[in-house]
């Protein structure tokens, strides 16, 4: 029987196929992005990812480790996690008449609406530097993405360049951070209002540091048809659980439920957060803890010769070290044994720019020593 001649995929190697296959099939916007990238931390001291460094008390620990002992592996979670939703009403203080929807991380949230408003004719509008899981999940959903930049100098926001974006991309969602990641402050409020006030559609105000910032739009949402809050437990000493919640009016969130996974919550994670939530005060203490710790760190930085430092409302500073040093002050500190994050090289205005989170009264004295070595060197 004669061969049939050989095609030009048949002939090439099983790398190239490969290649050539998911360059057909995966679509183009996901192709040109960058997964987002963790960096290994065993052994470091690590203050590149804003956890709160503060582990519970050993007498806590135990009995949360007992409450813990009934929870069935062999059965589903509750699907509408109502006890963490019930106690998060109350530490939160969500409005009445308003609901929550939760998400594993504020991720998810940001995912599902996403999910829920994306298309190639929809626009996601955010000042920037930002959160960059906005632009990510905005591509992946199939949306585009307009960034808006802040002030330079002290990373204000700039209502006028908002609101004129707003105007020209009338965009399906608009997130606001307060504080801003990776640049630490709060928006003016009246900046902020502004915008929620011309959005033509949802406006996002996420809180993801409230507990180290003191103010909050939650209490608005009540007011604003188009307003949702979203928070993580992550930043309270609890990013082990992946637990996020997203605030607003009922209609908005039964919207939203439906691209929601079911059992998205697992039944550790709302058994642990439960009981957090129930030893709050543990959690404030470490807060005020590290609030005090940041004003200590912050001094400590702006007394260093050749730094810019930023004032934050965060658990985190961002501070510039002098031109073209911060890689090799970022390696420098890694040959020390200390983890922070590198912004230089993200974005346009974050040229030279180092974020460090704050730790433990130790860790801080430990990444300061080594800040010294690591400028003195380089």
């Amino acid at each position: 029987m004669p061969s049939r001649p050989a095609t030009a995929f048949a002939i090439m190697s099983r790398a190239d196929q490969r290649g050539a296959l998911i360059r057909r099939l995966v679509r183009p916007a996901v192709q040109a992005m960058q997964a987002y990238h963790v960096p290994p931390a065993s052994g470091m001291v690590k203050l590149d990812a804003m956890e709160n460094p503060y582990p519970w008390p050993g007498e806590l620990r135990d009995a949360w480790l007992r409450s813990l002992a009934d929870i069935s592996a062999n059965r589903y979670p509750d699907p509408t996690a109502g006890g963490v939703k019930e106690r998060l009403r109350r530490e939160a203080g969500v409005p009445e008449g308003t609901e929550l929807l939760l998400g594993n991380g504020s991720d998810e949230l940001i995912q599902l609406l996403g999910l829920a408003l994306g298309g190639a004719d929809r626009t996601v509008l955010a000042p920037g530097p930002g959160f960059v899981m906005y632009r990510l999940i905005a591509g992946f959903t199939g949306m585009g993405f307009h960034e808006v930049a802040l002030r330079e100098g002290d990373f204000s926001l700039d209502e006028g360049a908002m609101l004129a974006a707003i105007a020209q991309h009338q965009p399906a969602l608009i997130y606001l951070a307060y504080p801003n990641n990776p640049t630490g402050n709060a928006f003016d409020d009246n900046a902020m209002r502004a915008v929620i006030e011309a959005a033509p559609g949802l406006v996002v105000v996420d809180e993801a540091y409230e507990p180290f910032c003191g103010r909050s739009w939650m209490a608005a949402v009540a007011d604003y048809d188009h307003l949702l809050v979203m928070r993580t437990v992550s930043k309270m000493g609890l990013a082990g659980l992946r637990l996020g919640y997203l605030a607003g009016h009922p209609e908005w969130l039964e919207q939203f439920e439906k691209c929601r996974l079911p059992y998205n919550i697992n039944a550790l994670t709302q058994a642990s957060a439960a009981f957090a939530l129930d030893h709050a005060d543990v959690l404030r203490r470490q807060t005020e803890a590290l609030k005090a710790e940041r004003g200590r760190l912050f001094e400590a930085l702006e007394n260093r010769s050749g730094l810019v430092v930023w004032p934050s409302d965060a658990n985190f500073i961002t501070f510039r070290t002098p031109v073209g040093r911060a890689g090799a002050v970022h390696a420098s500190l890694r040959e020390q044994g200390v983890l922070i994050k590198c912004l230089d090289g993200s974005h346009p205005m974050l040229g030279d720019c180092l974020r460090v989170t704050v730790g433990t009264p130790d860790e801080n004295t430990r990444f300061l020593g080594a800040l010294d070595t690591a400028l003195a060197s380089v």
